[in-house]
């Protein structure tokens, strides 16, 4: 039961590379425009539903299973710390690209100026 669920888990979290993988990559605009919608549009959301899971989970354990136990509290709280810092981490790295995106102009409405070289 665990290996299918695994494996189901596995195959929704490889659909949206399948989408991705039917762009045509020919220069290297649409290159650097492929590579940060992946990391936009599918890495970013799954790292911040783990950190948004692994903060709920040391919640529940702060709040619900260790109302007795001092040791469940710490593992909670410091779980509720990793999340926290998951998220500043990805906000951070999210604000990075795209201002990486923005200066490099990457963004599929934006032309780069002429300058006589071919690429």
């Amino acid at each position: 039961m665990k290996k299918a669920l695994a494996l189901t888990s596995l195959a929704a979290l490889a659909l949206p590379f399948v989408a991705l993988a039917q762009e045509a990559v020919t220069d290297i605009n649409e290159a650097g425009n492929f590579i940060i919608t992946l990391i936009n549009e599918v890495f970013i959301p799954v790292i911040f539903a783990v950190a948004f899971i692994v903060f709920l989970w040391g919640a529940f354990q702060t709040f619900i299973l260790g109302a007795n136990d001092e040791d469940v509290k710490t593992n909670g709280k410091n779980l509720m710390l990793y999340g926290l810092i998951g998220f500043f981490v990805m906000v951070s790295i999210w604000g990075l690209v795209n201002v990486f995106r923005n200066s490099v102009a990457l963004d599929e409405g934006v032309e780069l100026p002429e300058t006589g070289f071919d690429i």
